[in-house]
């Protein structure tokens, strides 16, 4: 990340260029952080910042979010808007200003009132979806970026490692997910990344699974806990699962080819691998595997500010990694009314392979509880 704000502005106003367009438009989210290093709720006002090919950016600021807005250090035009009177003047008055006629936005994250909003004040703006290629400046992640990842993954390692010592028979999916959150906090966690899933036994094998009150963990269970801890703006995305008490021979062989796909995605990566050739080489040990009518799931996504976020590693994305970018190896087998096993690690690209950011052990492991 650019170290100034003159900077990042600067990059977003490439991507107007590279497009051909007049300005490109942030909301709040993960590129609206990154761009002016200071994070905003993304809530029922409307918030932007227009970045112009050329020229000065400008925004469009909530008037009771001035104050915040003022230790970004932002120095260009700024028009603001209360709640009593509506922000549709504004809006005329910002796009009056900027002089432009087409814009490049957050496909995945402009809200639709907001697009309404732009084409009432400009009938006639021509507005493109620009996703990719803003998001893409986000790929490649800096030394400050990979250290805030690695604050954010230590403290869900050992959130992780305590509440494992607490799990006993006969508690609910929810009681864990509750003792799981407490420490995560416990560990210095700013947020959570998302709502931990914790499912154990049938529950496992839905890939987002809610946590149930009325389950009781039995002997035998698969438990699987994702989950991730946020820190510093970036969050960890880590998933392991164990069993209680005991392992079936059917669990010990799902989980070693789980694990081995795992392993045979790690071992691909490289700068320079495509996101396809990453999950060919996980989702083929699956699919070689007695068990590859349990395939549900691609083998990850990329990781930052965001837990969800370019590149998504699957077969047919033929986009080429460059070093810095971070990726979930996160390989998969469901059965329904069975149980799912998934093993997921935080995995760094560089030069020469892959360092893997997450450090808490693959092996099988059985709970005694």
């Amino acid at each position: 990340m650019s170290t100034t704000l003159s900077d990042r502005l600067s990059e977003y106003a490439g991507v107007a260029c590279k497009l051909g367009v007049d300005a490109v438009a942030l909301v709040p989210g993960p590129n609206f952080t990154r761009a002016l290093g200071q994070s905003f709720m993304s809530h029922e006002r409307p918030f932007l910042l227009v970045i112009p090919a050329n020229g000065p950016a400008a925004a469009l600021v909530p008037n009771l979010e001035l104050g915040s807005w003022a230790l970004t250090g932002f120095d260009g035009a700024v028009f603001d808007w209360r709640d009593q009177t509506g922000y549709h003047d504004a809006f005329a008055a910002l796009m009056d200003h900027l002089s432009i006629s087409s814009l490049a936005v957050e496909g995945q994250v402009m809200r639709v009132f907001v697009h309404h909003a732009l084409m009432a004040a400009q009938p006639g703006l021509r507005i493109i979806d620009a996703e990719q290629e803003i998001s893409d400046l986000r790929m490649i992640k800096t030394p400050g970026d990979i250290a805030a990842l690695g604050r954010a993954i230590d403290i869900s390692e050992r959130a992780l490692t305590r509440m494992l010592e607490t799990v006993a028979l006969g508690q609910s999916e929810k009681q864990i997910e509750q003792t799981l959150i407490r420490l995560l906090f416990e560990e210095g966690a700013d947020g959570l990344a998302f709502h931990p899933i914790v499912a154990a036994g049938d529950n496992s094998a839905q890939p987002h699974a809610h946590a149930r009150e009325d389950y009781a963990v039995q002997a035998g269970d698969a438990l699987l806990i994702d989950f991730g801890a946020r820190k510093d703006g970036f969050a960890a995305d880590i998933t392991r699962t164990v069993f209680l008490d005991h392992a079936s021979d059917e669990a010990q062989a799902v989980y070693d080819t789980v694990l081995q796909a795992n392993l045979a995605g790690l071992a691909v990566t490289r700068a320079g691998v495509t996101a396809h050739e990453i999950d060919d080489a996980a989702t083929s040990v699956l699919e070689a595997s007695p068990f590859a009518d349990r395939i549900r799931t691609k083998t990850g996504h990329g990781l930052g500010r965001a837990v969800h976020e370019a590149p998504y590693i699957m077969r047919g994305n033929m986009a080429a990694l460059p070093a810095g970018t971070v990726y979930t190896n996160e390989p998969g087998l469901y059965q329904l009314g069975n149980f799912g096993v998934r093993i997921e690690d935080d995995v760094l690209i560089t030069q020469d392979g892959c360092q893997v950011l997450t450090r808490f052990p693959k092996d099988l492991q059985v709970i005694s509880c």
